[in-house]
C-alpha cells in the first residue's frame, strides 16, 4: 500500500518509512513524496489545521492516500513559540536555534515539546483518521548533538540525559512525536484492509 507523504522534506519520507520497517505491519506499507506541484499555502492557526491543508492539497493531486503531519517546538515560556512557525522561525536551522536561546536568555522555566499532528485522507477525499503525538522535554543553553534535525540539538527528551541529536536515528524513532502519531496511523491503517 503506496501512501503519499505530503511533503517535499526528504529526510522526513525516509523517517517515517523508518518507522514503518520495524512496525509490525500485515501488509507492505511504503511512504513516497507527492508530485510536482505540491506547494500549499499553509496558513492554519494550528497544527492540526495546516496538516489538514497540506493533506487536501497533495490529495487533489493523487486522489489515493495521503497522510500529512505538520508539527513543531512549543516553548513553554515563550507562549507555545515557535510553534506553527518552527521552520520559518529563522532562514536557516541554525539561526532558529540562535534565536530560540537568545529569546530564553535568563529564562528558568525551558519546558518545552515538539507536537505532530498528523492527518489521513483516503481515495475518496475523505478525513479517515487524526491524531496528535507529543515528545517532551526542556531546552538546554547550548547546542548538543549531530543526528536529527531542525531543534534536535537543543531539545533534552524529558527523563534523559541527551539531546534528540545525541540519540541515533533508531532511538529518536522510538521516542518522538512524530513516532507517537504515525503508531496511531499505523494502528488504524492495519485495520482498513
Amino acid at each position: 500500500m503506496d501512501i503519499v507523504l505530503a511533503s517535499s522534506n526528504k529526510h522526513k519520507v525516509q523517517e517515517i518509512n523508518d518507522i514503518v520497517s520495524v512496525y509490525n505491519m500485515p501488509f507492505p506499507v511504503k511512504f513516497i513524496l507527492p508530485p510536482e506541484g505540491f506547494d500549499p499555502e499553509e496558513n492554519g492557526q494550528t497544527f492540526a489545521e495546516n496538516s489538514l491543508i497540506k493533506a487536501t492539497e497533495a490529495w487533489k493531486l493523487t486522489k489515493g492516500w495521503v497522510l500529512a503531519d505538520d508539527s513543531g517546538l512549543c516553548i513553554d515560556a515563550l507562549g507555545g513559540k515557535p510553534g506553527i512557525y518552527s521552520a520559518r522561525y529563522a532562514e536557516t536551522p541554525a539561526l532558529r536555534i540562535e534565536r530560540v536561546l537568545k529569546e530564553l536568555e535568563g529564562e528558568e522555566n525551558r519546558k518545552a515539546h515538539f507536537t505532530c499532528a498528523m492527518t489521513l485522507i483516503n481515495p475518496e477525499g475523505h478525513v479517515a483518521f487524526k491524531t496528535e503525538g507529543i515528545c517532551e522535554g526542556t531546552i538546554i543553553k547550548s547546542a548538543r548533538g549531530v543526528n536529527g534535525f531542525g531543534y534536535d540539538p537543543i531539545f533534552l527528551v524529558k527523563g534523559g540525559t541527551r539531546t534528540m541529536a545525541e540519540l541515533s536515528e533508531e532511538e529518536k524513532n522510538l521516542v518522538s512525536h512524530r513516532f507517537v502519531a504515525l503508531n496511531n496511523v499505523l494502528n488504524f491503517i492495519k485495520n482498513i484492509k
